[in-house]
């Protein structure tokens, strides 16, 4: 059975030994850091260690984000092994920009990225630019610096956005950014609720201590669960729309939430 995947841990791609640790956290993918978590001297080394890593298949999906659709070296590096199951691509800002990564990775699977704001105005142009593209995400540290923001609650807007595209594109609802403290997981998992909230469905991760709050945070709750499995249930015995004893009104788009809360409980993809 595939899972819906809802933690993605970060780990940085010179440091292999870390790499096989998230192999074995728990998280539902990993994602090796060529980008921000690898010092400018040590990237030939980290993409050499991970084009190694990767020649042989992983026991879960493992994706590479590389520094940038203008890295031809990567891209051609990666493409092809065994054990990478995507590419996550920074500093996207384009459609053309997934075109150029597309073109060089034939039948892989890629993340584009959106850290801008330019980016975020072409969120659904990006989503749309190629059949490669298999999910957005946000870059909220780098948009952050480009709007010149501090407060979180300032991104809700872009981070709106980007869920509202990925829809409308037909992908698959978009992963939080990450949660730079790693010692707070009480706030962790506030702005997890909250992001579900927006329509998030999981989040990256830098530490393993996150990842069982983040899978606690956007896994339905036994209340509703029982909800939903009421709302499907009476749906069964009545195809139209209905109200239920506790008065809750039930249509088509109600039972269609409510079968996608319970996909998500036995963690399905629906």
């Amino acid at each position: 059975m595939t899972t819906t995947p809802l933690t993605y841990l970060y780990a940085p791609g010179d440091r292999p030994e870390v790499v096989l640790k998230a192999i074995t956290s728990g998280a539902d993918v990993v994602i090796v850091d060529l980008e921000d978590a690898v010092a400018p001297d040590r990237k030939k080394y980290a993409l050499a260690a991970t084009a190694e890593l990767l020649t042989s298949p992983q026991p879960l999906p493992v994706h590479v984000r590389i520094n940038s659709p203008r890295s031809p070296e990567e891209i051609e590096t990666l493409t092809g092994l065994p054990g990478l199951c995507a590419l996550r691509v920074p500093k996207v800002a384009h459609g053309t920009d997934i075109h150029r990564v597309a073109d060089l990775a034939p039948g892989v699977p890629l993340y584009p990225l959106l850290e801008s704001a330019l980016a975020i105005e072409h969120a659904y142009t990006i989503a749309t630019a190629h059949p490669a593209v298999h999910g957005i995400a946000i870059g909220e540290a780098d948009l952050r610096a480009d709007l010149g923001v501090r407060d979180g609650s300032s991104l809700d807007w872009p981070r709106t956005r980007i869920v509202v595209a990925a829809r409308a594109a037909g992908l698959a609802p978009p992963a939080q950014s990450v949660f730079p403290d790693i010692r707070d997981l009480d706030a962790l998992y506030a702005s997890c609720t909250h992001g579900r909230g927006l329509g998030f469905l999981g989040r990256a991760a830098i530490h393993p201590r996150q990842l069982p709050v983040i899978e606690r945070a956007f896994r339905p709750t036994p209340a509703e669960i029982e909800a939903a499995a009421q709302v499907v249930k009476a749906a069964a015995v009545d195809g139209g729309a209905l109200a239920l004893p506790d008065g809750r009104f039930v249509d088509a788009a109600i039972v269609a939430a409510a079968e996608r809360t319970l996909s998500l409980a036995r963690r399905e993809i629906p």
